[in-house]
């Protein structure tokens, strides 16, 4: 009597029969190859959906920029005009899916845009903490004054002075008044700040400036 068909497939020429140790292990094999790529594209789209909430964080002209459709520019600019929080939920949803369909190049504008405006953000706060740090010098120490006026020799001198001794007096008049009563820096500690932040970007845009072949 003939053997029972067998049901099965061909793999490479080899008939493989149903659960048999080598259709298990087949089935295994490409159980875990689809779970990796239902895994990777689940990263995918998280990174892609945060993307797009980060895009939220530029302004017009940064989005401009990056060259995206006009129907995900609407929808980056619109969601700041949600208060509702399921409504903003659900807009970032939508701003996830419209992410997905990107072309790769249009990504990685994107991210670029992104990496710039994180890097400006922090040359920014470096820069205001090197404008605080010289406001506090000059009105601690008269070393600081000279320090100054040596790297910034256009700097109106009498006006500094005025200002330090000023902002002194401030901080003598908080020290001596009673206890409990609210300190606020006064107007001098503040121009001090402005006056030395005006003279550090006034530098900084020098150094941008294109050489002309004069010293």
């Amino acid at each position: 009597m003939a053997g029972k068909f067998k049901k099965g497939y061909y793999v490479n020429g080899h008939f493989v029969a149903e659960d048999s140790a080598i259709d298990l292990e087949l089935k295994r094999e490409m159980k875990g190859r689809h779970e990796t790529s239902r895994t990777d594209d689940k990263k995918e789209s998280d990174a892609l959906q945060e993307l797009g909430e980060n895009l939220t964080t530029l302004n017009a002209d940064q989005l401009a920029n990056i060259g995206l459709n006009d129907k995900l520019l609407d929808a980056l600019t619109e969601v700041h005009r949600i208060t509702n929080f399921e409504g903003r939920r659900r807009h970032m949803q939508f701003i996830g899916k419209l992410m997905r369909k990107l072309e790769p190049e249009e990504v990685e504008r994107a991210k670029t845009a992104i990496l710039n405006k994180t890097t400006g953000s922090a040359a920014e706060k470096m820069a205001l903490h090197v404008a605080e740090k010289w406001r506090d010098d000059l009105i601690a120490n008269d070393d600081a004054f000279q320090r100054w006026i040596s790297i910034k020799p256009q700097t109106d001198t009498q006006q500094l002075r005025a200002l330090i001794r000023q902002a002194r007096k401030d901080q003598e008049a908080m020290v001596k008044a009673p206890a409990g009563t609210a300190h606020r820096q006064g107007r001098a500690y503040r121009e001090i700040f402005l006056l030395v932040r005006e003279g550090l970007e006034h530098e900084d845009r020098a150094d941008d400036a294109p050489a002309t072949g004069q010293y």
